[in-house]
């Protein structure tokens, strides 16, 4: 096999050279995308050395997907015979005649992300970037730092198959704003963001990819895994981005002007199970200030984890001791006592509060979109999966299960409910 670049890839490998320091690439499945930036990454290592790294949400699909696949496929066919030095304990490739390194970095564990801040790189590369947190994305840019002779400049490259509007990688690449405070970028020549195809990328496809596989799929999926087209909110979602929380959003030293939070919760929606295909425990803590209708409520941490039920137990306890919340809210339709029980042994003196769905999600979470419209809630910060997940969600039977989101009305409804707390097992909103 010989490796031939694509016209798109061509536009990508030249936006590299164009004077922008970040670059992304989006666009629909199997475009070329992660093999060009893969190249592109290489030739640096290559030809001036320095340390590069390859960023995924975790570490298991990195290892299995750029190091295990495409960065050997790319050596092979774009730089044969050249000398490399595999570390397959650390996942990194060493090229002996620059020093130069490429690294395979998930940023789904402490450990992981200490060792990232422990070293500086030249170049870093976020595979997949739609599922990677604007904070995970802005912590790992601080180490984009190292000096290397012949590299003019450090260079961060991204990828994805576009996400909806709301999310921060079309804040930043397409409407050029800050992903929080949504102002006008600084510097936005820095920024460049390309679309590649399938189409583009057909004759390295199979037959029957795109006319029989990519474009049978449903008009969403279609728009983006086809046609890279980035979506709009679903139509008949609760929430919309624009309106109820873009315009709302604080930063943490914004929030706590008004003086202490009166309460703060902590939302869970437990996963029972803890195998690889398990739902995520939802964790969301919120907080209230003032009382009837004047309360503002404030949203301070997305704390969500698949895990194990010992490991999201103890990972609730950590949102309390952190933000100093005086309860616990925990859905236990199920697991039951379990849900109780499995906390406890976390903290033994935990304020749980044990609540039971008894109507539809949508229903549950009607009352605390109606807050949202109030302009009565405030993002402090950005929190994409959740907020993905609220701008999506229409109650559908197929859809999964947002996890996030049902963490996140469980504590605004304890937080807005009146005094008396719950009426046959509904909460009773101001």
């Amino acid at each position: 096999m010989t490796f031939r670049q694509t016209d798109a890839q061509r536009r990508l490998a030249q936006a590299a050279t164009s004077g922008a320091t970040r670059i992304m690439a989006f666009g629909g499945s199997r475009s070329g995308k992660t093999f060009e930036i893969v190249r592109e990454i290489a030739t640096i290592a290559f030809v001036v050395g320095g340390r590069c790294a390859i960023f995924r949400k975790t570490f298991n699909s990195v290892k299995t997907s750029v190091f295990g696949d495409t960065l050997p496929k790319v050596l092979e066919l774009c730089f044969p015979g050249q000398r490399t030095e595999f570390n397959k304990s650390d996942y990194y490739v060493r090229f002996p005649e620059t020093g130069g390194e490429i690294w395979a970095l998930g940023l789904d564990d402490k450990e992981r992300v200490d060792k990232i801040l422990g070293k500086e790189f030249a170049v870093v590369y976020f595979n997949e970037c739609s599922e990677i947190s604007w904070h995970a994305v802005e912590v790992a840019l601080t180490r984009l730092s190292q000096n290397v002779p012949g590299l003019r400049r450090n260079l961060a490259f991204f990828d994805c198959n576009p996400p909806t509007k709301s999310h921060w990688t079309y804040k930043l690449f397409v409407r050029g704003l800050d992903p929080v405070t949504n102002a006008p970028l600084a510097n936005p020549d820095d920024y460049v963001a390309l679309r590649l195809n399938p189409t583009d990328n057909a004759e390295n496809l199979p037959d029957g990819y795109i006319d029989r596989t990519l474009a049978t799929l449903s008009g969403k999926k279609r728009d983006r895994f086809l046609l890279g087209e980035w979506t709009d909110d679903a139509e008949n979602a609760l929430w919309k981005a624009t309106t109820m929380i873009d315009p709302f959003r604080l930063a943490l030293d914004e929030a706590r002007r008004g003086g202490d939070f009166e309460r703060v919760v902590v939302g869970v929606d437990p996963a029972v199970t803890s195998a690889e295909a398990s739902d995520e425990t939802g964790i969301v803590v919120a907080a209230r200030r003032g009382v009837g209708d004047k309360a503002k409520f404030y949203v301070l941490e997305d704390a969500t984890i698949q895990t194990s039920p010992e490991r999201w137990a103890r990972a609730v306890a950590s949102a309390v001791e952190r933000w100093g919340a005086d309860r616990v809210v925990a859905e236990v339709n199920n697991g039951g006592d379990l849900v109780v029980s499995n906390l406890r042994r976390a903290a033994p003196n935990l304020p749980v509060k044990s609540v039971r769905a008894t109507r539809g999600k949508i229903l549950r979470a009607e009352p605390v979109a109606a807050l949202y419209e109030q302009g009565r809630v405030h993002h402090v910060g950005l929190f994409e999966a959740l907020e993905e997940q609220m701008t999506s969600y229409v109650g559908d039977v197929s859809e999964k299960s947002p996890d996030r989101l049902d963490a996140l009305v469980w504590a605004l409804t304890e937080l807005s409910a009146t005094r008396g707390g719950v009426s046959h097992g509904e909460y009773q909103l101001f």
